[in-house]
């Protein structure tokens, strides 16, 4: 699944949460609406109530992006 899926997904499902990472806190649609198209086509995995992190290469997890943080 790619990192706009679930964005669209999160907004779709409209759930009170917030994504966090070192610069701050955010709405999954401003997120979808920053991101760069190659950014948001990279592979990604959502474990709810915790994480969004990329999927490398290799198929495994790598850096977590944003973490999820109820409203």
């Amino acid at each position: 699944m790619s990192l706009k899926e679930i964005l669209e997904k999160l907004i779709t499902a409209k759930l009170p949460i917030l994504l966090t990472d070192r610069r701050g806190e955010w709405e999954a649609s401003e997120v979808l609406s920053s991101l760069s198209g190659p950014m948001l086509s990279r592979r990604a995995f959502f474990q709810p109530g915790m994480y969004i992190a990329l999927i490398n290469d290799g198929g495994y997890l790598g850096e977590v992006l944003y973490r999820v943080k109820t409203k």
